[in-house]
């Protein structure tokens, strides 16, 4: 078994090296990862700037790849660059923070990196960890955050893979874990309607020229057994099955041609 950890909080994360020591019992590990902080970069791919690859080494000694681009970046380099032969499986994260929803399908680098791998036939996981303080979500580099129970599901959901593989039609799960689990549950879930409120906040450089930030605050008004619900209410890790074939229902646009 070969396994390939990415993420978008950059290789300098402690998400990534806990992922690592959940599965490293399981196969080789591959660790390639972006630079530095790439949250929100979705699966954004870099064509206009040449990438740099450097080994560096993680807090265990272990060998690292870093990437000076996104996570699809990241995904593309270790599948047909760094490893010596294809990975079975592409692991994304853990990333600090969760992600939930259909808004946070398009936007997370997390998802993104996962999709990618999955783009190129590699079964995939997501997996984020759920926090309740918002200033280390985007930090980058070391933070003091207890993996243990993210790493122990994460490793049950590995082992499945390698006994079952993922059912068809499924090309990627994304796996969300709960800050304070009520149970060792993992429940299968359907994306939610989360989504943004948006704020735009506008200053002024010393020179006078207007520039932006943007912001928002997520709106969670979500049924029972969507992903959002069983984070928030239950407590309990959610795993969602994705496909790529983002086709609708091929009938519902018969009428509206004619």
């Amino acid at each position: 078994m070969r396994i390939l950890i990415t993420n978008d909080d950059g290789v300098n994360s402690s998400g990534i090296m806990a992922a690592k020591k959940a599965v490293e019992d399981l196969g080789k590990i591959d660790v390639v990862a972006p630079a530095t902080q790439q949250s929100g970069i979705g699966h954004a791919l870099t064509l206009f700037e040449p990438i740099r690859v450097t080994a560096t080494h993680l807090p265990d000694g272990s060998e690292a790849f870093s990437v000076s681009g996104t996570p699809t970046d990241a995904v593309i380099i270790g599948i047909y660059e760094v490893t010596e032969s294809k990975p079975d499986l592409v692991i994304s994260g853990i990333n600090i923070g969760e992600n939930l929803g259909k808004s946070e399908l398009s936007t997370s680098g997390t998802i993104g990196a996962a999709m990618e791998a999955a783009v190129h036939g590699v079964p995939a996981i997501a997996v984020s960890l759920q926090v309740t303080r918002g200033d280390i979500k985007f930090h980058d580099g070391h933070v003091d955050v207890d993996f243990r129970h993210t790493a122990k599901i994460l490793n049950t959901v590995t082992h499945k893979i390698i006994d079952k593989g993922l059912p068809s039609g499924v090309d990627f799960l994304n796996l969300n874990i709960p800050s304070h689990p009520s149970s060792e549950k993992i429940k299968l879930t359907r994306l939610g309607e989360r989504m943004y409120k948006i704020h735009i906040k506008k200053r002024l450089d010393p020179r006078g020229r207007p520039y932006y930030w943007i912001d928002g605050d997520p709106i969670e008004n979500d049924e029972f057994g969507t992903d959002v619900y069983v984070l928030k209410e239950e407590r309990c890790a959610t795993i969602t099955p994705i496909s790529l074939d983002c086709t609708s229902k091929l009938h519902i646009m018969k009428d509206w041609l004619d």
